[in-house]
């Protein structure tokens, strides 16, 4: 492909677009570059790119990356990349559904995430790349209001189970918001760029992850509920052993799920004994 002149848009020489995959191709070579610039890059790092399409985060991502590994799910366009980079040691292709991909193997090391997500798989792509070892920083073009809920802090209206879940085991940030103009085709809704760290002192125990992100899935399921009937609820417990778990987790029996921080969801989950 020919290199767009700066701040122009990537050229439209390609294979269709494929609208059941929510395929909406970024060609904002600006925010391509902003995207890029989010990963800090040394040159030595391997980097995963989820979701390519057309490559055109990847043409910026080769020169940077010690080593860039495209996971693409679309055959056409999984074969134009790798005839593109055929004679590019440092860039491989994976033609395969990320989720699927075992992200650490696929490295073979440290790496770091990047990917215009699809918006129909972005929450279970989000926890795939959660799953241990994880990546040393990944940052996602997702929509806004997904990257709003990431992001949320404790009692607002956005903060909810994906926002738990998330920080419990990371830092999330959003970065910058993305234009429905920016795409091709123009999604029906806005976006937004997120980085995504893991946690130096996550709130859940490794070995307790999994039952954690079910337990908060759950507690949000009656988010309108008090914690007294959420824990009863979840756990079967009487009124009187759910006060006992809810004291020794330091926390009001009134309160409701969204108004908990994941430290104070981790403590219940190991108050419940």
């Amino acid at each position: 492909m020919t290199r767009p002149p700066r701040g122009g848009r990537v050229k439209r020489d390609l294979p269709p677009i494929r609208k059941s995959l929510g395929q909406h191709f970024l060609n904002d070579r600006r925010i391509l570059q902003r995207i890029v610039d989010a990963l800090e890059l040394t040159g030595s790092e391997t980097v995963i790119e989820v979701g390519p399409g057309r490559g055109s985060l990847s043409e910026l991502l080769v020169p940077l990356a010690g080593r860039l590994v495209l996971v693409e799910y679309d055959r056409a366009l999984a074969e134009r990349l790798r005839v593109r980079y055929a004679t590019t040691p440092s860039v491989s292709v994976i033609e395969a559904d990320i989720l699927t991909v075992n992200l650490a193997e696929a490295a073979g090391g440290p790496f770091r995430l990047v990917g215009n997500v699809p918006y129909y798989i972005t929450t279970p792509i989000l926890f795939h790349a959660l799953e241990r070892p994880r990546p040393e920083r990944a940052v996602y073009l997702v929509q806004r209001e997904v990257a709003d809920r990431i992001a949320a802090a404790p009692g607002s209206h956005e903060y909810g189970a994906l926002s738990v879940n998330v920080q419990a085991v990371a830092t999330a940030k959003m970065l910058f918001r993305v234009a429905p103009g920016s795409f091709q085709p123009p999604p029906k809704v806005e976006s937004a760029v997120i980085r995504i760290e893991p946690r130096s002192d996550p709130a859940v125990n490794p070995a307790d992850e999994t039952t954690f992100r079910r337990f908060v899935l759950d507690a949000f399921g009656m988010r309108r509920k008090q914690m007294r009937r959420v824990v009863r609820t979840i756990w079967q417990l009487s009124a009187e052993d759910a006060d006992a778990v809810l004291a020794r987790a330091g926390i009001e029996p009134s309160v409701r799920p969204e108004t908990l921080s994941p430290e104070q969801f981790a403590k219940l989950l190991s108050s419940r004994g």
